[in-house]
């Protein structure tokens, strides 16, 4: 169980080409289990419906993702005036296939609405990339809306496929 500042990774992960790409006063770093008192949660809404999660709603996730920075999970956040205002999560999944390869699953990736246009989310997207490559991945994937493929295509991906989905007859989501 990490303490209150400690990051969920190590933030040597985070490229130095890549950390230093921000603007001035824009910070690119690990996760903190103080992150929600920084508005964390109020961030991710920017992208998508989310219940309430209560600060030990989110303590308990953060711990059970905490593994000592041995991954899988590597959330980014931007924090700009001591508030969140970006985070993405670099999934690193180990596979028998491709040589025993790790592929790193780009998730979550949100920038406040009142910080879009700046260039934050492509930045965003090299400094998970510099991430998913320092903890082996081979490559990284994502699944987007056709709205957003051109901004993924900035940021260098392709097209490969589509996305599938299965939905669990009788699963809830928590609350």
């Amino acid at each position: 169980m990490a303490a209150a500042n400690t990051p969920l990774f190590p933030p040597a992960l985070i490229g130095p080409d890549a950390a230093s790409a921000f603007p001035a006063g824009y910070e690119i770093r690990p996760l903190g289990k103080d992150d929600y008192a920084k508005g964390f949660i109020e961030c991710l809404r920017d992208l998508t419906w989310m219940a309430e999660v209560t600060e030990d709603e989110f303590k308990q996730r953060y711990d059970e993702m905490d593994t000592g920075g041995k991954g899988p999970y590597y959330y980014l956040v931007i924090e700009y005036a001591g508030r969140i205002i970006g985070t993405g999560l670099v999934l690193a999944e180990k596979k028998f296939i491709h040589n025993r390869c790790t592929v790193g699953h780009i998730e979550e990736i949100c920038i406040s609405k009142d910080h879009q246009s700046k260039g934050l989310g492509r930045l965003l997207m090299n400094a998970l990339n510099s991430v998913a490559h320092n903890a082996g991945c081979h490559k990284t994937i994502l699944n987007c809306s056709e709205q957003k493929q051109a901004f993924y295509r900035k940021c260098g991906y392709d097209s490969s496929g589509s996305e599938m989905v299965n939905y669990i007859k009788g699963a809830t989501t928590p609350r």
